[in-house]
């Protein structure tokens, strides 16, 4: 049954595949464009990818304006949407804490409000940090009562961008049980590109971790032998957040989105190296000594790394039971993460060879 969809974040990576995904199974998609004239580009793209974008509108708005600067049209016209898909947040290491609540915690509130308000079921995409409860506790979060937790002591700790995507999951979350609203949300891994494809955008980290590999600017890998980035291929994602979306069973529920057979991070950079042709870094280097040399001024823009980026590679395994039945359910295949990693490195390396040379292979 086709259902109406409103989409924030539908322009950047995630989202794009989102869209091609709801589209392709017929659903009509709005998306909240700061540029509504931008349309036509991102229409291009979904069509690329799959989609059916004769099913797209914009509605002008952004996720940093009060109301998400929508005017009474536009209010109309998305009470017909029977599902909110909320995907926008501003991504970017060194954020100050103003600037990333502003998009990602009063946006996200304003989403859910709207979406309560009207009626809708809210899918809400977060992290997969937010089911490490050890590490939560860890930077200071309450997990008994959220509302006490010291936010400012935890975006010290996790810097602006992690900090208000943690923060907008707990105060949304409460809004929602206060509105008596229905939601699900869905906490993906670090995406990893389209698993046939490898189309991924440039500005995702997996994508800076390839590139750094690539150039030979990583030489040690960071932690232990036990150390891992969890991944999830961004099809399956996109997969997974259109059925979270009419799954009665996933209503009022948290998704992990998180592919188990994930390598270790050793593994993972040897199979991204052989890809690319290049040496793997084999010498590993603590994160605390990681963390402490990143401290020294101008040595990130040297390392090409940033020290927020290190709590997404931790040693913790996640149990993801409850997410492997809901793809025996809608019939979800995952896909082969090591056939996703090499594709990724492949269109990676593609789209850095100078236009109109052809490449070896």
């Amino acid at each position: 049954m086709q259902q109406e969809c409103f989409v924030t974040g539908g322009s950047g990576f995630i989202g794009q595949h989102l869209v091609a995904s709801l589209t392709r199974e017929g659903h009509p998609v709005s998306l909240l464009l700061r540029a509504p004239q931008a349309l036509s580009a991102l229409a291009a793209q979904v069509d690329g990818l799959g989609g059916n974008a004769t099913l797209l509108s914009a509605v002008a708005g952004d996720l940093g304006s009060p109301g998400l600067g929508l005017d009474g049209a536009a209010r109309a016209r998305l009470e017909q949407a029977a599902v909110v898909f909320h995907l926008g947040a501003q991504f970017a290491w060194g954020l100050s804490i103003e600037q990333a609540r502003k998009v990602n915690v009063e946006g996200a509130l304003a989403v859910a409000e709207l979406a309560a308000s009207q009626g809708s079921r809210l899918v809400m995409v977060g992290g997969y940090m937010l089911a490490n409860r050890e590490h939560l506790a860890r930077i200071g979060i309450d997990l008994h009562k959220p509302q006490r937790t010291d936010w400012a002591r935890v975006y010290r700790r996790t810097g602006g961008y992690e900090g208000s995507k943690l923060e907008a999951h707990f105060r949304v979350l409460a809004r929602l049980r206060e509105l008596r609203a229905a939601w699900t949300l869905v906490h993906p891994a670090t995406v990893c590109g389209h698993s046939r494809s490898g189309h991924i955008l440039p500005t995702q980290p997996l994508a800076g971790l390839i590139a750094n590999l690539a150039a030979g600017r990583l030489s040690a890998i960071p932690g232990s032998p036990a150390h891992w980035l969890p991944l999830v291929s961004v099809d399956f994602l996109a997969q997974l957040l259109r059925v979270a979306a009419v799954d009665p069973a996933l209503a009022g529920q948290e998704v992990l989105a998180l592919d188990a057979s994930t390598p270790n991070l050793q593994g993972m950079l040897q199979q991204l190296a052989t890809a690319l042709g290049v040496s793997a870094p084999r010498r590993h280097m603590p994160l605390p000594v990681l963390r402490w040399l990143l401290k020294i001024p101008g040595a990130p823009g040297l390392l090409h790394s940033e020290s927020e980026s290190l709590d997404f590679i931790q040693t913790t395994r996640f149990d993801t039971a409850a997410t492997q039945a809901v793809a025996r359910r809608h019939q979800l295949v995952w896909p082969d993460i090591a056939q996703a990693l090499q594709a990724t490195a492949h269109y990676l390396a593609a789209q850095q060879r100078p236009r109109g040379k052809a490449g070896a292979g």
